[in-house]
């Protein structure tokens, strides 16, 4: 990481060091509600624009040059990492991953390899560029974490009540240990790809993990979480943790070993402290309904949660999950500006 990244204020918030101003960054920001990114994506399916690396650079850039935001998101998908391992899988608009042939038993098991840097070489080359252009600001690496792609493996496709990804869980634990081990290792060695290419903080995505409770989230997903975070210990970037629907797991997202816990809008950020404890900063949690209303709302919910956030030993402001396709891009800008000078010292 380079020193002028180092001393970000998104990297101090996230060291839970003294910052100039309170740093911003959305969920899905490089997404459906810029008219930029509707135009360079309207005939690319969006594994192939994922696979892209001068794809990938203009559309992470696109809401840094427009809102100025504190950090960069990498542009990728959560089912990358499986269609380069070589599984049958397409995101289909409107539905979300599709995987052909859902792993039900061992031999679907088996077919998971390890990931190899040489299986992404499309990440490398981008995360690499947009390190060079990015400059000072940082930019976050992502993965989905086991359990939310263990989810998609097993259901086939998104689900409502993960039923069948439970009754393995519940009733064939060795199998599904067996398989959480696997994709433990392969979103390890996806972070690592892009933290080694340049990314300077990475977000480990378990958006269905709010589906269970906390002690199955200890018995059957922490040890895997856990695996992944140690994995990148040496690598020395901020760590950051986020699922929806979490507010009863907020303390145990921390302790599988993140920086910063990341916490949806269902819950106050200073009830959030309280739970997750200290040594921990704070990422969220403005509701992405909330920039569909008036600017007059907008504002106030946003001031409020600035000083909610106050009660953390470090706060990243943000979403309390990705920007809506509808969302109007002045309204970010405007959200990004009054974060900035509400909290500036």
């Amino acid at each position: 990481m380079n020193p002028a990244t180092a001393e970000s204020p998104f990297i101090r918030a996230c060291r839970r060091r003294p910052v100039p101003h309170t740093p911003v960054w959305y969920m899905r920001q490089a997404g459906r509600s810029l008219p930029e990114y509707r135009a360079v994506r309207a005939d690319v399916p969006m594994l192939a624009a994922c696979a892209t690396p001068d794809l990938i650079v203009e559309i992470t850039m696109q809401p840094v040059r427009r809102y100025g935001v504190d950090a960069a998101i990498f542009f990728s998908d959560i089912v990358v990492p499986l269609k380069a391992i070589g599984v049958d899988l397409d995101i289909k608009p409107g539905v979300g991953p599709v995987v052909a042939a859902p792993i039900r038993d061992e031999a679907g098991l088996a077919a998971l390899r390890p990931l190899e840097a040489d299986d992404v070489p499309y990440v490398t080359e981008a995360v690499g560029a947009l390190a060079k252009e990015l400059g000072p600001t940082p930019l976050i690496g992502f993965a989905g974490a086991p359990f939310t792609l263990a989810s998609y493996l097993i259901e086939g496709g998104p689900s409502k009540n993960h039923d069948r990804t439970k009754a393995m869980m519940y009733g064939e634990p060795a199998r599904w240990h067996a398989l959480m081990d696997r994709l433990a290792d392969i979103t390890l060695a996806f972070l690592r790809v892009q933290v080694q290419a340049g990314a300077s903080a990475v977000q480990l995505f378990d958006s269905w993990v709010g589906a269970v409770g906390a002690e199955d989230y200890r018995e059957f997903v922490m040890p895997h979480s856990s695996r992944i975070f140690a994995g990148l210990a040496d690598l020395d970037v901020p760590r950051i943790h986020f699922g929806v629907g979490t507010g009863e797991l907020l303390g145990l997202l921390g302790e599988a070993g993140a920086d910063v816990v990341g916490v949806d809008w269902r819950i106050p950020l200073d009830e959030a402290a309280r739970r997750v404890g200290p040594g921990r900063a704070l990422q969220g949690n403005l509701d992405p309904a909330i920039l569909l209303a008036p600017w007059e709302v907008a504002e106030r919910r946003a001031l409020d949660v600035l000083a909610r956030g106050r009660a953390a030993e470090g706060h990243i402001f943000n979403l309390g999950h990705g920007v809506l396709p509808s969302t109007d891009s002045g309204q970010l800008a405007r959200l990004t500006d009054l974060v900035h000078r509400s909290t500036t010292s």
